[in-house]
């Protein structure tokens, strides 16, 4: 068994707090100059440059790429020949994430009590999501989630005879209620099948995959680009004024479902696009 001290899961998610915050990840960037070459509208181009200019200025102050931090969300993937030393694995994620959020002057959005609130004042508790997977490496990612891109997500419990149409049909009309509310261009996270829980967090799961990248499968791949291009035909644009560019990308992710089911999430990603992982 290889040991990890959770002083060094502190360090390690302290640091990813920051610098999912300030640093924009490069697959974004590329997403936007493509996003300028493509976009049609003048007012749609200027934003570009502006996102661009803006997430060069928080890489460059070390400051975050928008005033909404986020919800912290934790992805891990713990090696089954690991052993945490020292304390507890969720204790050790909730420390580094109360020292990130604290010594990055990173803003606090996380009520103690969903209807009678009071800020926690350091962003805790994060949410978090643990695989066991072989090996003795202990991968962790962080994925702040703002609250705008967040609240125009949905998930949709369809009858097994909608079919593929009914969930590209579901997709689409979910980015047109949308409109700007979620900062766009967006990046839409689709998840398929499971249940009521698991096609949701398959849908934040697609949001991590790199912008560009498509799924393993051709079905689904050719199921992203239609609705990439159904998606960036709605008009809304950049920042909701209009334009070409909805959206950066559509990743879809599935799961098995029960043969009574079609459960299917939309998880909305504002343009900042925030992770950062590493491996101890």
């Amino acid at each position: 068994m290889r040991e990890i001290q959770t002083d060094k899961i502190i360090e390690v998610v302290a640091k990813l707090c920051k610098d999912a915050n300030y640093y924009l990840p490069q697959d974004v960037m590329d997403a936007f100059k493509d996003g300028l070459n493509k976009e049609e509208s003048e007012v749609g181009k200027a934003i570009f440059h502006q996102l661009i200019e803006n997430a060069e200025i928080a890489k460059q102050d070390e400051v975050p790429i928008c005033q909404d931090t986020g919800f912290t969300v934790v992805f891990l993937e713990l090696g089954q020949e690991v052993r945490i030393v020292g304390g507890e694995l969720y204790e050790a994620i909730e420390e580094g994430v109360r020292q990130g959020y604290t010594e990055g002057y990173l803003r606090k959005s996380i009520l103690k009590d969903p209807i009678r609130g009071e800020n926690t004042g350091d962003n805790t508790p994060a949410v978090i999501y643990t695989d066991i997977v072989s090996g003795d490496k202990l991968k962790i990612i962080i994925a702040p989630k703002g609250g705008g891109s967040e609240n125009m997500s949905e998930v949709w419990m369809g009858t097994p005879a909608a079919g593929a149409e009914g969930v590209k049909n579901f997709v689409v009309e979910r980015v047109r209620k949308s409109g700007g509310n979620p900062c766009p261009p967006i990046v839409v996270g689709v998840g398929i099948g499971g249940t009521f829980d698991k096609c949701a967090q398959l849908a934040k799961r697609a949001l991590l995959r790199p912008i560009g990248s498509d799924n393993k499968d051709p079905f689904y791949a050719d199921m992203e680009k239609e609705l990439l291009e159904r998606i960036n035909n709605l008009g809304i644009g950049p920042a909701g004024l209009g334009g070409r560019i909805t959206a950066l990308a559509v990743h879809i992710e599935v799961f098995p479902r029960h043969i009574a089911t079609f459960p299917v999430a939309v998880n909305i990603q504002c343009h900042a696009c925030r992770h950062k992982e590493t491996i101890i």
